[in-house]
């Protein structure tokens, strides 16, 4: 099926592309790497009037280092960020680059386009959620910065205003005693995953000292497991912590059975997730070099 006629504006600057949706009104949409917009035209569940084009503005996608926090710009590719010397240095970041979908869409989706959909069943908001990182907006009242915490509200839902768009994607480097892991379950790479896990550790002297765990595709929004972080928090990480950060984890979680699997099953997976997760980030946090795939059913 073909979209519905919408007037297409090629942006020169994220300020223009501000002022285009301000002049526009609520029937424009912005235009970033369009692997969640395209497909809902082509289905015609969304029919915008109008399009506003970001891919053509300057200086919009990049990865720089500054002052001990890596900094994304809204336009950076996934595939970027895969092939980024830069993003290994927070190895939870790669894992999730590396697995989204097909080397198509990462080659053309976009880090601030993920994050400003909020899809339930996206990648980079689980990730990113472990972290400490910030959204810097613009909009017609100038530039602001948003925890990510405060970012997404609900399901396909953040803190945007109708006319304001994803600058930056802000996230401070962890400590070098640090380490994480990111893991999806799914059928296939083109398929969105059945369930997610997210899991950043840091430890001193064997030590725990700071656990941040988040679940993804098992609710309207991910899901920070606190219990679970709790459980992991300090003292040593062994069978029976892990055990208890399963547990929190299959208790936190909210899934709907779907054609990925029902309820009972997400629940029992993203526990699994979580322990597989907890134990790559301990090594990773010790200084090991772990490679992370996507787990296929």
């Amino acid at each position: 099926m073909y979209p519905r006629a919408f007037h297409y504006h090629r942006a020169a600057s994220l300020r223009n592309a501000v002022a285009l949706l301000t002049q526009l009104g609520d029937e424009a949409r912005p235009l970033a790497g369009g692997q969640s917009l395209i497909p809902l035209m082509k289905l015609r569940l969304t029919n915008p009037t109008h399009l506003v084009d970001l891919n053509f503005i300057p200086n919009s996608s990049y990865i720089k280092e500054d002052a001990g926090k890596l900094r994304f710009g809204a336009l950076t590719r996934h595939g970027e960020i895969e092939n980024s010397a830069l993003a290994r240095k927070i190895p939870i970041l790669h894992d999730c680059a590396a697995g989204i979908a097909d080397v198509q869409v990462r080659n053309r989706g976009t880090i601030g386009g993920s994050v400003a959909e909020a899809d339930p069943s996206g990648d980079w908001a689980v990730a990113l959620m472990t972290l400490d990182c910030e959204v810097a907006c613009i909009g017609s009242n100038g530039e602001r910065i948003i925890p990510l915490t405060d970012f997404v509200k609900d399901a396909y839902t953040t803190a945007l205003a109708q006319n304001e768009l994803v600058k930056e994607v802000v996230v401070k480097i962890p400590s070098p005693r640090s380490g994480g892991a990111y893991l999806a379950f799914k059928r296939a790479a083109p398929v969105y995953a059945s369930a997610s896990a997210a899991v950043q550790l840091t430890m001193q002297e064997g030590v725990c000292t700071d656990a941040a765990i988040a679940l993804g595709c098992v609710g309207l929004t991910p899901i920070k497991v606190k219990d679970a972080e709790a459980a992991l928090r300090g003292g040593a990480i062994d069978e029976k912590t892990v055990s208890a950060a399963m547990e929190a984890a299959r208790a936190a979680a909210d899934p709907q059975s779907d054609m990925r699997g029902s309820a009972d099953y997400k629940r029992a997976l993203v526990a699994g997730l979580v322990k597989h997760a907890i134990k790559i980030a301990l090594r990773r946090a010790r200084g090991e070099q772990v490679e992370v795939a996507p787990i296929y059913a």
